[in-house]
């Protein structure tokens, strides 16, 4: 029994070393969200079983967690590097098959064809809006920056305020509103599925994205120019290190412990 009691608790050690030095290894992604791992005890015990007799046998994995608490922000100048100041997600749509990902982490770049995308032909997601910056519809679109305006005037540079409001400046000084930065809000957050590069998808148990202009509700509003850092914090990454560390010398400990009691008493049989 404590050959199986110990083996679950070095899987649990070694389960908990890998969530750690995933979260060390993002110490520098934008927009990375660290993850907490927690477990459970395991009892074994029958209708008839005296509660003054039983005992544990071991530990499992309960949940592996996120945390969406906020990161430190970093200024970059770049007009296209945006981060949320509150709650939400930036919406991504693949031009490849249409999915979508959510993510925070706000380095954008301009393509060739005038879509606002992620670097990898995910675009941002945007509400229509006229030509007073008003939004026409709450279905997210893509961004899209005609390269030339209604004059044949050609495209010099945009601009991002709080409220989302994207804003092309043409070559005449001519300035057009494209669109307000779409961002998504999730019933429960830690629901949602990793995908990999700082981005997510929806589950059943995250629930369906609700989409919202930024700095209205619980949307936070943007801040153009700056990149959200990871979450992590190494201080308390390398604690839980040395803890996780510990445990699994501690649980290797009582399996040699019980290996040596088990070759006594057969040396004591023979």
């Amino acid at each position: 029994m404590s050959y199986y009691t110990s083996i679950s608790g070095l899987k649990n050690a070694q389960t908990d070393l890998g969530v750690i030095a995933h979260n060390i290894a993002n110490t520098e992604t934008n927009g990375f969200k660290k993850s907490n791992a927690s477990f459970s005890d395991v009892v074994a015990r029958s209708a008839m079983s005296d509660p003054r007799k039983t005992m544990g046998i071991g530990a499992r994995l309960q949940s592996i967690t996120q945390n969406f608490s906020l990161g430190s922000t970093e200024q970059t100048g770049s007009a296209l590097d945006l981060a949320i100041n509150g709650s939400g997600f930036f919406a991504l749509k693949a031009a490849e098959d249409g999915s979508m990902s959510y993510t925070r982490n706000g380095a954008l770049e301009l393509d060739r064809n005038g879509y606002i995308n992620d670097g990898s032909d995910n675009r941002l997601q945007v509400f229509a809006v006229d030509a007073n910056g008003a939004v026409t519809s709450t279905t997210p679109v893509d961004a899209l920056i005609p390269a030339t305006n209604a004059g044949g005037a050609e495209f010099v540079g945009l601009t991002i305020r709080e409220d989302g409001l994207v804003t092309a400046n043409y070559a005449d000084s001519s300035v057009n509103p494209v669109g307000r930065v779409a961002l998504a809000n999730f019933a429960s957050t830690t629901g949602l599925q990793q995908v990999g590069s700082t981005k997510w998808e929806a589950t059943g148990l995250s629930g369906q994205p609700t989409y919202g202009e930024a700095g209205v509700g619980m949307n936070g509003s943007l801040l153009s120019g700056t990149l959200e850092r990871s979450n992590v914090d190494i201080a308390e990454e390398l604690v839980g290190l040395i803890s996780a560390q510990r445990n699994f010398q501690a649980n290797a400990k009582a399996i040699d412990t019980a290996t040596r009691i088990t070759e006594t008493i057969i040396n004591l049989r023979t």
